[in-house]
């Protein structure tokens, strides 16, 4: 423990030296900067796909190293029908750090790196993923320039490009893109090996992914089981279209639509790959429960680990101030002990207000339901002969506020109030509620 600490001090000390060497350099900052990278600070809200800057300039190997810490204070509370749950009370959470490293390899060729420094679901650092990211491609030709002005190519052990929601959730450390503490109740987030091409011109962009379905690399055949004897792992398949345009100076539309599907997986991690953890921390979780075991509180994951296909629909609207971004969500799949699929659904809207000079303050609301039926279930007096057929739901509504000291250092807050409803008598979960309040200091370079 100790030699993880200090190696995770070392990776933040260096990464405050760099983003204080860049400060004290702020004068060519936008001549060395890394090109084709969404930046890490208040400038990188409602940004989406990374921006594509296709007459940067390139003159030799540029490093950069940012970072995002998160620190939260918890003043929650839970109850249900039966007892039983976690004792929590206000108090410090476990600090969040990310450390991110951009290297310009060549004209027009990006690499990044991204670690998680310190996360409740682990105590070391380890990586999140990398990936390398083509704007433009080392062959001669006017064919490959053409194709290049209109074209981005990622491929990496990264995060998948499906859906809208994931630019504007909280990613470990790095929370400032969301105006709420926490993310959606079902958590659409994986990283995957695989790769990416997506066109854009004129507003209109359309991407085609393929995955290896996984959160990490695996050669393992599958295993059969009495309800499913299919041992071939498939790749995850993804697509993506949309529209986005600055319509004047103060509004902008965006809408798209996501496609995922995988045929037999050995481990799909859909709606549950985020592996730093919940913003908050034991709500509605058993006594006798762990940080690290429970990292996934106030979420549910619907468990379609063997098969899955799922559809997003995102809408963004500003205008001055004003944003408003709505997700429509559905997917089916099941377990490699299941025969039948289930299904699941999730509605979530946002309506955030941003105010005074640079927009560096915001008042919002977002209210988020999910159905799905689970897998499992134990139906009356517990019995797992007997399954209960009913969807469970759970719905949040959530405020938040917060304000930019400067365009690096966030400070926010929530008022949440989550239910749990239509689960059998004997689920711990059966008449849940949390509710309470959450405060959150962010830094992001």
């Amino acid at each position: 423990m100790k030699i993880n600490l200090l190696k995770t001090s070392a990776l933040i000390v260096l990464g405050l030296s760099t983003g204080m060497a860049n400060a004290q350099t702020r004068d060519s900052v936008e001549v060395t900067k890394v090109a084709n990278v969404r930046p890490y600070d208040q400038s990188g809200i409602n940004v989406f796909e990374s921006p594509k800057e296709s007459e940067a300039a390139f003159d030799k190997l540029k490093v950069k190293f940012g970072a995002g810490f998160t620190q939260s204070f918890q003043g929650l509370k839970h109850k249900n029908v039966s007892g039983g749950l976690y004792k929590i009370s206000p108090g410090f959470n476990t600090a969040n750090a990310n450390l991110y490293m951009d290297t310009q390899l060549a004209d027009g060729i990006l690499l990044n790196l991204t670690s998680y420094l310190s996360s409740r679901h682990h105590n070391e650092t380890w990586v999140k993923g990398g990936y390398i990211q083509f704007d433009k491609l080392p062959f001669k030709g006017q064919v490959w320039e053409d194709i290049m002005k209109i074209a981005t190519i990622k491929v990496g052990h990264m995060e998948i490009n499906y859906g809208d929601q994931h630019f504007r959730r909280s990613d470990g450390g790095q929370t400032i893109y969301n105006p709420f503490v926490e993310n959606y109740i079902m958590d659409a987030f994986a990283t995957e090996i695989g790769g990416e091409i997506l066109l854009r011109k004129n507003g209109f962009f359309g991407l085609v992914g393929v995955s290896n379905g996984m959160i990490k690399g695996n050669i393992d055949e599958l295993i059969e089981t009495p309800q499913d004897d299919n041992t071939n792992k498939s790749p995850s398949v993804y697509l993506k279209a949309g529209f986005d345009r600055q319509l004047t100076d103060m509004a902008r539309v965006r809408f798209s639509t996501s496609y995922y599907t995988n045929s037999s997986s050995g481990g799909l991690t859909l709606y549950g790959g985020d592996r730093t953890g919940s913003n908050y921390f034991m709500p509605m979780e058993k006594a006798g429960g762990t940080y690290a075991a429970n990292f996934s509180s106030g979420r549910l994951n619907p468990g379609f680990s063997k098969k899955i296909e799922a559809i997003q629909l995102n809408g963004f609207l500003k205008a001055s101030g004003m944003e408003l971004f709505a997700t429509y969500e559905v997917a089916n799949g099941r377990t490699k002990a299941e025969t039948t699929e289930r299904k699941a659904s999730q509605v979530a809207v946002d309506a955030i207000y941003r105010f005074g000079k640079d927009e560096k303050m915001f008042m919002g609301v977002r209210y988020n339901a999910v159905s799905a039926r689970l897998a499992n279930v134990a139906g009356a007096g517990g019995n797992p002969a007997i399954v209960y057929n009913n969807d469970m739901k759970v719905d949040r509504i959530a405020f938040g506020a917060g304000w930019f000291l400067t365009k690096n250092v966030l400070l926010k807050a929530e008022y949440v109030n989550q239910k749990y409803k239509d689960l059998p008598a004997t689920d711990y979960r059966n008449g849940g509620e949390f509710k309470g309040y959450m405060v959150q200091a962010v830094v992001g370079f």
